[in-house]
């Protein structure tokens, strides 16, 4: 099912809202006082919101940028605070400038026959602008604030993706050198008893190194492909293997394809060809991959020897602890990882269940 993307508003548009909604604020509130305000009036409030712009944007890109985000708390609520004064400072001198304060006790007079209605002693300062740039501090900062954790998680997840890109990087070394030298050698031995398998032997050399330079480029390959990398993988590993090893691979039967990260079961076939071989003894490696809805199941057992130590295999490439890395970053709650010895069977085990959906 093909996920429907939210569709999100650009920023500009969320902040041409927000001024908007101050601008109503700002002018169409005082005309619920039933009188005829001054062209006084609307001249201050225009100076009034345009310095709460100003001081909003200092805020956002710069004051919180430069001192809050690293910690140097007092710089920031100094810069503020003499801002939030000299807005108010400004204003009642604009006031002063225009005699704003008498037109506007002319307009009360007027709207309510008080002729005789003492004047309002004069404020130094305007507490109207100075708590309304208060507010406008707050919002800037809490935006400035959300701004910032978004670009910090972001951040981390471009880390991460770097991170699994990497890892997956490493991977493809990991099988490159040895690998592809040992098959050459043994297809190289094998022209001599066998030219058809030869050939068969390169074909399938050639479509195992496709797969890791060029399909493993996406993000993500489907599960047919990677069950056929894994079965090309194994038949050449089996060119240097003796008639003591046994090797079974069971594809799930119907094989539904979906989606999945690339090499993700390589891994745990690596490990158990390292540890559950041997030229002298009967050994088994056993890989089932099977399916059940939206959920893939893979299930690896090899021997055991004694001789080769832990199963569990960390000099190898990515080594199983980085798998379980990339299992993390790519599918975070949406997967299960096993691992356990089994010694009175010889065996080691490996269950993964992992949700495509």
């Amino acid at each position: 099912m093909d996920s429907q993307k939210v569709r999100k508003f650009p920023p500009f548009v969320l902040h041409l809202l927000g001024w908007g909604f101050l601008l109503l604020f700002l002018m169409w509130q005082p005309l619920s006082w039933q009188i005829q305000l001054p062209h006084t009036f609307w001249i201050k409030q225009l100076v009034l919101l345009g310095m709460l712009v100003c001081i909003f944007y200092l805020n956002v890109y710069f004051w919180f940028p430069r001192y809050l985000a690293r910690n140097r708390y007092l710089k920031f609520i100094l810069f503020n605070i003499i801002s939030v004064v000299i807005l108010a400072v400004t204003i009642e001198q604009m006031q002063s400038a225009i005699h704003h304060r008498e037109y506007m006790d002319k307009a009360w007079r007027k709207a309510h026959d008080d002729m005789t209605r003492p004047k309002k002693p004069k404020d130094k300062l305007d507490y109207f602008s100075l708590l309304t740039a208060l507010i406008v501090i707050g919002i800037s900062t809490s935006i400035a604030a959300v701004q910032n954790v978004q670009r910090d998680k972001q951040y981390r997840q471009e880390l991460e993706q770097d991170k699994i890109n990497s890892e997956l990087s490493f991977l493809k070394a990991q099988i490159n050198p040895h690998f592809f030298f040992n098959t050459l050698n043994n297809i190289y031995a094998l022209t001599v008893i066998d030219v058809e398998a030869a050939q068969q032997a390169l074909h399938k050399l050639s479509r195992l190194m496709r797969y890791v330079l060029y399909d493993t480029q996406n993000e993500t390959v489907l599960l047919s492909q990677e069950i056929a990398f894994a079965q090309d993988y194994i038949q050449l590993m089996e060119l240097r293997l003796t008639d003591k090893v046994t090797v079974k691979l069971s594809p799930p039967v119907p094989l539904h394809d979906v989606s999945i990260a690339p090499m993700l079961f390589l891994p745990f076939i690596e490990n158990a060809f390292k540890h559950g071989v041997s030229s002298v003894e009967k050994s088994n490696i056993d890989i089932r991959i099977r399916q059940n809805e939206n959920k893939i199941f893979v299930e690896v057992k090899n021997t055991l020897f004694a001789e080769k130590g832990t199963a569990l295999d960390e000099s190898n490439g990515i080594g199983i602890s980085n798998t379980q890395r990339r299992l993390d970053l790519l599918y975070p709650g949406k997967y299960s990882l096993q691992m356990k010895e089994n010694k009175e069977e010889k065996e080691f085990e490996v269950h993964l269940e992992l949700e495509t959906a």
